[in-house]
Protein backbone atom coordinates (compact mmCIF):
# COMPACT_ATOMS: atom_id res chain seq x y z
CA UNK A 1 0.00 0.00 0.00
CA UNK A 2 1.40 3.38 -1.04
CA UNK A 3 1.31 6.08 1.61
CA UNK A 4 -0.03 9.39 0.27
CA UNK A 5 -0.18 12.80 1.89
CA UNK A 6 -1.53 16.25 1.00
CA UNK A 7 0.54 19.07 -0.53
CA UNK A 8 -0.29 22.34 -2.24
CA UNK A 9 1.11 23.87 -5.42
CA UNK A 10 0.76 27.64 -5.80
CA UNK A 11 1.46 30.05 -8.65
CA UNK A 12 0.46 33.69 -8.98
CA UNK A 13 0.31 36.19 -11.79
CA UNK A 14 -0.74 39.81 -11.24
CA UNK A 15 -4.27 39.00 -12.42
CA UNK A 16 -4.75 35.44 -11.15
CA UNK A 17 -3.60 33.22 -8.28
CA UNK A 18 -3.88 29.44 -8.37
CA UNK A 19 -3.67 27.00 -5.47
CA UNK A 20 -3.90 23.29 -6.26
CA UNK A 21 -4.30 20.74 -3.50
CA UNK A 22 -3.35 17.16 -4.24
CA UNK A 23 -2.25 13.93 -2.63
CA UNK A 24 1.20 12.67 -3.57
CA UNK A 25 3.01 9.43 -2.76
CA UNK A 26 5.75 9.32 -0.18
CA UNK A 27 9.10 10.16 -1.83
CA UNK A 28 7.49 12.56 -4.33
CA UNK A 29 9.74 15.46 -5.36
CA UNK A 30 8.60 19.05 -5.76
CA UNK A 31 9.07 18.76 -9.53
CA UNK A 32 6.96 15.60 -9.68
CA UNK A 33 4.19 17.17 -7.59
CA UNK A 34 4.10 20.17 -9.94
CA UNK A 35 3.75 17.81 -12.90
CA UNK A 36 1.00 15.80 -11.14
CA UNK A 37 -0.92 19.01 -10.37
CA UNK A 38 -1.53 19.87 -14.03
CA UNK A 39 -0.42 23.46 -13.47
CA UNK A 40 2.18 23.24 -16.26
CA UNK A 41 -0.60 22.64 -18.78
CA UNK A 42 -2.65 25.50 -17.34
CA UNK A 43 0.32 27.93 -17.40
CA UNK A 44 2.69 27.00 -20.24
CA UNK A 45 4.88 30.00 -19.39
CA UNK A 46 6.17 28.14 -16.32
CA UNK A 47 9.64 26.81 -17.09
CA UNK A 48 11.04 24.77 -14.21
CA UNK A 49 14.55 25.39 -15.54
CA UNK A 50 14.03 29.15 -15.04
CA UNK A 51 11.33 29.59 -12.39
CA UNK A 52 12.59 29.24 -8.85
CA UNK A 53 10.69 27.09 -6.37
CA UNK A 54 10.12 27.46 -2.65
CA UNK A 55 8.34 25.91 0.29
CA UNK A 56 6.79 28.50 2.60
CA UNK A 57 9.16 31.20 1.28
CA UNK A 58 12.38 29.15 1.47
CA UNK A 59 14.08 28.43 -1.88
CA UNK A 60 14.35 24.73 -2.67
CA UNK A 61 15.85 22.40 -5.25
CA UNK A 62 13.16 20.83 -7.50
CA UNK A 63 14.48 17.38 -6.54
CA UNK A 64 13.72 17.79 -2.83
CA UNK A 65 11.32 15.18 -1.43
CA UNK A 66 8.17 16.71 -0.08
CA UNK A 67 6.75 16.34 3.42
CA UNK A 68 3.07 16.24 4.39
CA UNK A 69 1.34 19.63 4.06
CA UNK A 70 4.23 21.28 2.17
CA UNK A 71 3.21 24.21 0.00
CA UNK A 72 5.34 24.36 -3.16
CA UNK A 73 5.51 27.90 -4.50
CA UNK A 74 6.44 28.59 -8.12
CA UNK A 75 8.06 32.01 -8.37
CA UNK A 76 7.90 34.26 -11.42
CA UNK A 77 11.10 35.86 -12.72
CA UNK A 78 11.78 39.35 -11.35
CA UNK A 79 10.87 41.90 -14.01
CA UNK A 80 12.58 44.86 -12.34
CA UNK A 81 15.20 45.07 -9.63
CA UNK A 82 13.44 45.79 -6.30
CA UNK A 83 15.83 48.69 -5.55
CA UNK A 84 15.06 50.26 -8.91
CA UNK A 85 11.32 49.84 -8.31
CA UNK A 86 11.66 51.71 -4.99
CA UNK A 87 13.57 54.53 -6.73
CA UNK A 88 10.81 54.86 -9.33
CA UNK A 89 8.10 54.95 -6.65
CA UNK A 90 10.07 57.52 -4.66
CA UNK A 91 10.40 59.79 -7.73
CA UNK A 92 6.63 59.55 -8.36
CA UNK A 93 5.79 60.60 -4.80
CA UNK A 94 7.94 63.75 -4.90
Amino acid sequence: MTIKFPVEIVFALPEVQVLKRLEVPQGCTAEQAIAYSGILEQFPQIDLRKNKLGIFGQLINPEICLQPSDRVEIYRPVIIDPKEARRIRAKRSV
